[in-house]
């Protein structure tokens, strides 16, 4: 493990009392991968204030994933995946916006391009070579400890993962392959270590991002490889053998090629990214996690045509929803009571090929 201590203090691009809040993405650069600081004011406009080395190469290209950057549940420190050096790198955050880079840990495998943080448990998603899943301890200092025997392979050896993501609870792991069209599930030991795998059908093709809701409900998005479209969602619940029943099999988005998903906090609406169609469909879920669209269409929200739209994160609670987009842009919106997004504006000339997204 190599441990930094490395403090960026940041002169904010907007006056001290108009920040109430920060975003995070990273350029994935190939050469030298960057995490990129955001301040957002109270109206939802951001405003780069400055960008952090996070020592470690990214890939250059599109990830292909959910996860790339994660906060910690008690929010004192940022994961990011470095997928062309093969490492993950852990930052301190205080003040909500200032990073301190703290240890930069080999994956344990190639092409890491998600991560997921719970506890004192971290997991990360090995997506190049013979795809894996393998497992750490974080300190409170933040350093990543590797846990011996936690490195778990996938129903194959190419599945075109992903996403990983511990559940709530810490009990168990979760991994989408695109591939195969499988979601596996692994239970957690006492050690940290991955049971048996559970390979469970998708209902839909492609199956990319999830979210977990309440009393184990599942939210997964379909690409349906991308068909003009096709794409989805589907709900499932998680049962104690790790087996999947369905909720909600395939609601339409009407969209091309469903991605990225994110929940409300009270879970009564769910976001997926459509990156063929340049849009957002919304939904609405009831407690027991069955999906309606929330609009005729398909579209909740435009991003743009050929904007591509990639990771998406809410901020102030649930006031605002960005999304990073392909085309080097960010899309802002405010979310109202029924769900709906409003348009806010589009931060512009940021570079291709960025990962990963993290608002407060």
């Amino acid at each position: 493990m190599r441990l930094f201590s490395f403090l960026f203090v940041a002169a904010l691009a907007a006056p001290a009392n108009a920040q109430t809040g920060s975003l995070f993405t990273m350029t994935n650069d190939a050469t030298a991968n960057e995490v990129v600081v955001f301040a957002r004011a109270s109206d939802g406009s951001l405003a780069e204030t400055y960008r952090i080395a996070t020592g470690g190469r990214g890939s250059g290209a599109g990830l292909g994933s959910q996860g790339a950057l994660v906060r910690t549940d008690d929010g004192l420190h940022l994961l990011a995946v470095n997928a062309g050096s093969n490492d993950l790198s852990v930052f301190a955050i205080s003040d909500g916006l200032v990073l301190e880079l703290r240890e930069i840990e080999p994956s344990m495998g190639t092409m890491p391009t998600s991560v997921s943080a719970r506890g004192d448990l971290v997991y990360v998603l090995n997506a190049g070579g013979t795809n894996n899943v393998s497992g750490f301890r974080l300190s409170n200092l933040g350093d990543l400890t590797p846990i011996a025997g936690s490195t778990t392979l996938l129903s194959a050896a190419s599945t075109a993962p992903a996403q990983v993501e511990i559940s709530p609870t810490g009990g168990r792991v979760v991994v989408t392959e695109r591939a195969t069209n499988k979601i596996d599930l692994f239970e957690i030991d006492a050690n940290g270590k991955l049971g048996m795998r559970v390979e469970n059908a998708s209902t839909g093709a492609t199956p990319f991002g999830f979210a977990y809701a309440k009393r184990g409900v599942l939210v997964v998005s379909e690409a349906f490889g991308g068909a003009p479209g096709l794409s989805a969602m589907s709900t499932y619940r998680t049962r104690d053998d790790e087996t999947l029943s369905n909720i909600s099999a395939s609601v339409g988005t009407l969209q091309s090629a469903a991605c990225w998903v994110v929940l409300t906090r009270d879970f009564r609406f769910a976001y997926t990214s459509n990156t063929g169609s340049g849009s957002i469909t919304g939904y609405s879920m009831t407690r027991d996690g069955v999906l309606q669209r929330l609009d005729a269409s398909g579209v909740t929200g435009s991003t743009g045509p050929g904007s591509g739209p990639l990771d998406m994160a809410f901020s102030n609670g649930d006031g605002f929803l960005y999304s990073l987009n392909s085309d080097g842009t960010l899309s802002s919106f405010a979310v109202e009571s029924d769900g709906k997004l409003t348009a806010l504006g589009t931060v512009v000339g940021l570079a291709r090929g960025m990962a990963g997204l993290v608002a407060r």
